[in-house]
């Protein structure tokens, strides 16, 4: 495993989201959270894997609480990272929120706290006034965003007068467009930039096609897997395909490896299976060439651009 070192935390390069922990919509199975999830969560750990995400909003905190249970016992060294939804930011309604999430979490601080999304009809500095106490008291160890434009992050951080680590955005092959805006600035302030969906919610792993049904789970909703992306992906797909051969590594591993390759990217992919934790989790082991990096990034470019007109 290799590690990204920002604001004192130590973060793997992949992580471990768990949206998919305790949510009905991803069709996982009656046992998944409590059996499947719990032992995903102690493989990630002893592989070395330090950054787990969660958020309140995940099952309505059921991923909380899962994730809670599993790392109980396992604490040291690991940096845990949940959410906020940032609806009515009020100081008091906010301590009731963090409250929440530490009681699910069996904590007693939250060493990255990130506002889920940002709220427009409400400013930064009212979003981060609550924030800031939360620092000052110590039941939050750092702050972090999700889902903010490099405007929004450099404002949201004037606000709260303090670092704001990370921003937490949909980066993958199939969506890189922060790898133009957000990561330069990152390097530039000695942030990190945290990729959700890194493997475009499966599509860069290869498993779905022009041939395959459309998803019957909460992909389905997904643009990606639409008979008219899947076409314009399959340039995309034949060059993360045909790297995975030249290093005897899986189509998901090459896209995971490309966002890592950036330096300072930490990439959080869900798991269905513990087998598939494991494939996740030896990508931080793939180095690819400057000319691989440099070929996956046009072609990401390319299918940009294409879907968009």
């Amino acid at each position: 495993m290799r590690y990204v070192k920002v604001g004192g935390l130590r973060l793997s390069v992949i992580g471990l989201g768990t949206w998919q922990f305790g949510s009905r919509e991803w069709r996982y199975g009656a046992t998944y959270a409590s059996d499947t999830a719990p032992a995903i969560v102690r493989r990630a750990i002893e592989l070395g894997v330090t950054f787990i995400d969660t958020a309140e909003i995940y099952g309505f905190g059921r991923s909380e609480r899962i994730v809670g249970e599993a790392i109980r016992g396992r604490r040291d060294g690991l940096v845990i990272a949940t959410k906020l939804v940032p609806a009515l930011p009020l100081p008091s309604v906010v301590g009731w929120q963090v409250q929440g999430s530490l009681r699910r979490l069996g904590l007693e601080a939250i060493d990255l706290y990130q506002v889920h999304f940002p709220n427009p009809l409400v400013s930064s500095r009212s979003t981060m006034a609550p924030l800031r106490t939360l620092l000052d008291q110590g039941r939050v160890r750092h702050v972090g965003v999700s889902n903010y434009s490099l405007g929004r992050w450099r404002a949201a951080e004037h606000a709260l007068g303090h670092p704001i680590l990370t921003n937490q955005v949909r980066f993958s092959l199939a969506a890189p467009l922060p790898h133009w805006e957000l990561v330069p600035y990152a390097k530039e302030e000695e942030r990190v930039v945290i990729a959700y969906s890194p493997l475009g919610q499966g599509l860069l792993s290869g498993g779905h096609g022009m041939s395959s049904p459309a998803p019957a789970d909460v992909r389905g909703r997904n643009a990606l897997f639409r008979p008219r992306s899947l076409r314009l992906a399959e340039p995309l797909l034949a060059a993360v395909r045909e790297t995975a051969a030249a290093h005897a590594a899986t189509p998901a591993q090459v896209a995971l490896a490309w966002l890592i390759g950036h330096g300072n990217v930490v990439a959080i992919p869900g798991a269905r299976t513990v087998a598939q934790l494991e494939e996740n989790v030896a990508a931080a082991e793939l180095e690819l060439s400057e000319a691989e990096m440099d070929r996956l990034t046009v072609e990401a470019a390319r299918f940009e651009l294409a879907v968009r007109r």
